[in-house]
């Protein structure tokens, strides 16, 4: 009963009128919690120019809004500040237990696409259950009478990269084009969808079908965590591994690691095992691929670093925090039910002492978090002494970002792809503030470290450059055709020779 009543009130909440004073009341609170916790705020852009947008955007604020509107007025604002990790939580419907239970039992209506957004068109790249015919490269036109344009340049202005990096928001947007839709217009059973492919346009109406019993009884199987799919950390929603290891020639002499996520599960495992095959087979060459990869566990890619390298290295340089305090502002007990709330009372107190005796003041005054990463870590036993490439794109973000550049800069690899969409210097994530606009009641997470790589940085307000910039074309995913992983292939044979 609670739980309903839960999902009634916050649905209703969404569709409320909030008054211009208490939107702008808002802004004010945005503002100020950015500059209490935020240990980097004008990285990108000056006090003088954010003080400017903040007062601009007051300015324009002049008639009630809902909460779902305000995120579009406030989000552009917040991506202009240029930090990949900041951005406001778009206000979404709440689902009862029953629309969940009807919803499982369905299936997808956009998300059984792949799509890639190019020069602001949308692109079906993939269509595995051939839905309507829908041929791979055919652009989605218009939704339910509006032109899929309007949508690109309007979502668009809602995605930030760090610093002045282009090439994080296309892979982003393609991504998350139909959760801001979905955000936006509610959640449809159908769709009128207008799309044209060789100069044919047709007019398609797109169903959330049923899903039969046979399909349902292989997700159950699928959903089930066996040895393999621990280690490889098996994502059923996407029926895909996050990890995964194989050789690309007969002889064992190349090894290719795939990581999809850092997401730290099982991670030690995996790479334990993967680095003990690779030595056996006495591999020459290893690729690492983290294209796609928007981050995840710094202690992952620490492990990892330390399989392919053969001296002691630090991976990270000292956190910085914006103060001492800044810890306990991680909204400890967020998102607790009664019971879970107990457990987390009682474990309080050394959550309480690990952030106060993690915090340390550095010669220079500023407040600093102790991380393992950044202490010499010692290379493994079973540490590759080959020669590495990785993979690299705009979508590799965050830890993939710190992992590319401190890779480059110790000249320990060769990097292939396109500029990473994270930061080569750094970025601000860690662990997060997760603040409450008063009014509109939209949450503002806040990332508390500053996390930059052992590395003597650039000063570029770029991503990683590759080594060898290797560019994709929309064709060439259709056609399903690795450029970029072909090129280092054929650049190991040409070394071989």
């Amino acid at each position: 009963m609670t739980s309903c009543s839960s999902v009634k009130n916050h649905n209703e909440q969404m569709l409320e009128m909030i008054s211009p004073e208490n939107l702008r009341e808002d802004v004010d609170f945005t503002y100020s919690k950015l500059q209490q916790l935020h240990p980097k705020l004008y990285w990108y852009i000056s006090k003088e120019q954010l003080d400017f947008k903040f007062d601009s955007l007051k300015a324009t604020i002049n008639k009630p809004l809902n909460s779902v509107q305000f995120y579009f007025k406030l989000q552009p604002i917040i991506a202009q500040i240029k930090e990949g990790h900041l951005s406001l939580k778009i206000p979404s419907r709440r689902l009862s237990r029953k629309e969940i239970k009807t919803l499982k039992n369905k299936k997808g209506l956009f998300g059984r696409f792949e799509y890639r957004i190019e020069n602001n068109h949308l692109y079906f790249t993939e269509n595995k259950d051939s839905i309507k015919n829908i041929v791979p490269g055919t652009e989605l036109l218009e939704i339910n009478n509006e032109p899929v344009s309007k949508y690109i340049k309007k979502y668009s202005a809602l995605i930030n990269s760090d610093g002045d990096n282009r090439t994080f928001q296309r892979y982003f947007l393609s991504d998350t084009f139909f959760n801001f839709y979905v955000a936006e217009k509610g959640i449809l059973d159908s769709a009128k969808i207008k799309t044209l492919y060789n100069k044919e346009v047709k007019l398609i109406t797109l169903k959330r079908d049923v899903k039969n019993e046979k399909e349902l009884a292989k997700e159950k199987i699928d959903s089930k965590r066996t040895p393999e799919k621990k280690v490889n950390d098996y994502v059923a929603f996407s029926n895909s591994y996050n990890r995964s290891f194989r050789f690309l020639d007969k002889d064992s002499a190349i090894a290719y690691i795939k990581i999809k996520s850092f997401s730290g599960t099982y991670s030690e495992k995996f790479y334990k095992q993967t680095f003990s095959e690779i030595k056996k087979a006495r591999s020459s060459y290893l690729i690492i691929d983290i294209r796609d990869n928007y981050g995840g566990s710094l202690s992952e890619i620490n492990d990892l670093y330390s399989y392919l390298v053969q001296q002691p290295f630090v991976l990270i340089k000292p956190s910085q925090l914006t103060s001492r305090m800044s810890p306990f502002r991680t909204n400890y007990f967020r998102k607790t039910n009664p019971i879970n709330y107990t457990f987390k009372t009682f474990a309080y107190p050394g959550f309480f002492f690990h952030h106060l005796l993690s915090v340390y003041k550095g010669k220079d005054g500023i407040s600093y978090y102790k991380m393992k990463e950044s202490k010499p870590t010692k290379p493994k036993e079973d540490c590759f002494k080959g020669k590495i490439y990785v993979l690299i794109n705009g979508s590799s973000f965050s830890a993939s970002s710190v992992f590319s550049s401190k890779l480059k800069n110790d000249e320990r690899a060769v990097l292939v792809g396109e500029e990473t969409g994270g930061a080569n210097d750094g970025t601000v994530a860690g662990f997060y503030s997760y603040q409450k606009l008063p009014h509109s009641k939209i949450e503002l997470p806040i990332g508390l470290l500053l996390v930059q790589p052992n590395i003597n940085f650039e000063e570029k307000h770029r991503g990683v450059f590759p080594n060898f910039p290797v560019i994709e074309s929309l064709q060439d995913i259709i056609d399903k055709k690795d450029v970029q992983l072909q090129w280092i292939l054929n650049k190991i044979s040409a070394d071989k020779n």
